[in-house]
């Protein structure tokens, strides 16, 4: 198929090269026309994705247009704070007949849309839309290193061509028809991410991050039920599996970002240190907007909130989850099960 990335970060420079590697045709778009002429006169993002070469034959440009022209299918690579803008960017010459797939992971933060609403909201109504999510850092796959992801679309005959599109003898692609399920698993792990981050930097240990990260799956999904997800779809690849990759790995931008952090770093020292998004910054104040009117307690993404935003110090912020009124795990109202 010919296929247009947007978005020259490191997701959209692996997706464009595991796409090619798949045999399809190829051009891959940014909206900085520096950073557009500059990948494409070198073919290496040296910042994001060192000694990672895209071949000559896939065109790199800084107009959308020209991207566009003839795709079958675009996959949408920007940082979700970018994607309502690409979207409108792109509207106008979206070329007929063309699907989207959705890679950002994020809500955004002033309306606390998930990403595939701002594409329904920003692109023509005939436009197909999926998702796609799970346990991918773009470090791995551009190395041919095996992952697992979830395709996600109300069409499942979408869905399965997204499948299809992606899968290759070390990317699996798995298909659901839990959009929202999907979209909230890749975006409030963020959060959870930042916090695991914060137990690293304050060297609490172990116990305390597996802790978390179990609670946090738990808080995931309480708010994601209470959004209309499927609580099932939290402990598959979208949630759990991303889940655990960006709470304990190098190459996860949100977990370094809390260990800034949690080592006593402020958030503005902390994100001018960091060479790419930590989308968990913006989301939490989303999540924390959504659990707000959906009245869920999320009292991890609360926190993390605070110490973002209110300036309460991140020993602090543990205190006051340990010190939270003992209660069951599960409560006589839950009726969660995996």
């Amino acid at each position: 198929m010919r296929l247009c990335v947007l978005g020259g970060g490191s997701w959209g420079i692996a997706l464009t090269l595991h796409l090619k590697r798949a045999g399809h045709l190829l051009s891959l778009w940014d909206h900085n026309q520096a950073k557009a002429q500059s990948l494409a006169d070198k073919r290496e993002n040296s910042l994001v994705l060192p000694g990672i070469l895209l071949p000559q034959d896939i065109l790199v440009t800084s107009n959308i247009e020209t991207a566009l022209a003839g795709a079958e299918g675009v996959v949408m690579a920007v940082a979700s704070h970018g994607v309502r803008s690409s979207a409108k960017s792109a509207a106008p010459t979206w070329p007929k007949g063309a699907w989207v797939v959705c890679v950002a992971k994020g809500l955004e933060e002033e309306t606390q849309m998930r990403m595939s609403e701002v594409l329904k909201q920003n692109l023509n109504s005939d436009v197909s839309i999926a998702v796609l999510s799970g346990p991918s850092h773009a470090e791995e796959v551009s190395r041919k290193m095996p992952t697992t992801v979830v395709s996600a679309s109300t069409d499942p005959k979408l869905a399965k061509t997204i499948q299809d599109v992606f899968h290759s003898d070390y990317f699996r692609v798995y298909t659901s028809a839990d959009v929202t399920g999907v979209e909230l698993g890749g975006a409030l792990k963020n959060v959870i991410a930042i916090a695991a981050g914060i137990t690293d930097g304050l060297g609490l240990g172990d116990n305390a991050k597996a802790a978390l990260m179990t609670r946090g799956l738990h808080e995931i999904t309480r708010l994601g039920a209470a959004l209309g997800a499927q609580p099932q779809t939290f402990a598959g690849l979208a949630c759990m599996g991303d889940l655990i990759v960006t709470c304990t790995s190098r190459h996860s931008r949100n977990r370094l970002l809390g260990e800034k952090i949690g080592k006593g770093a402020t958030l503005e020292k902390a994100l001018k240190e960091m060479v790419m998004v930590a989308e968990g910054v913006k989301t939490s104040k989303a999540a924390r907007a959504l659990a707000q009117l959906a009245k869920v307690e999320v009292p991890i993404t609360e926190e993390v909130f605070k110490v973002l935003y209110e300036g309460k110090k991140a020993k602090e912020a543990v205190i006051t989850l340990l010190s939270r009124t003992a209660k069951p795990e599960l409560d006589s109202t839950e009726r969660i099960s995996f």
